[in-house]
């Protein structure tokens, strides 16, 4: 069983930046895949960007790709999402997502194990 938890939500202005971070716990992060998803009121969870188990293979929606960076530290089992230029589109509920088979899909059913989510919210 893995246990993920993620931190480093918050309010910031457009064009600022954050810098989430997804702890995990139960067991070693390094032969899983991870991936940040996110969810805005009224919408569905949208695929933000993954990670394969190599940490080499990164995947990005269009609407990040050039913003957002993907990281994991297997030493600290932990991964972040640096997210640069923001904008009052990129609020929603953030979740990191972690996928057993290790691949970094785009898809929710993919992945195995979430985190209860953190708010990132972009003033206009």
């Amino acid at each position: 069983q893995v246990q993920l938890v993620e931190s480093g939500g918050g309010l910031v202005q457009t064009g600022g930046s954050l810098r989430l971070s997804c702890a995990a716990s139960g067991r070693t992060l390094s032969t899983y895949g991870m991936a940040w998803f996110r969810q805005a009121p009224g919408k569905e969870r949208e695929f933000v960007v993954a990670i394969d188990q190599s940490g080499v293979g990164t995947r990005y929606s269009d609407s990040v790709k050039g913003r957002f960076t993907i990281l994991r530290d297997n030493a600290k089992n932990t991964v972040y999402l640096q997210m640069n230029s923001l904008n009052p589109e990129d609020t929603a509920v953030y979740y990191c997502a972690a996928d057993r088979a290790g691949w970094g899909l785009r898809t929710t059913n993919a992945y195995d194990y979430w985190g209860q989510g953190t708010q990132v919210t972009v003033s206009s």
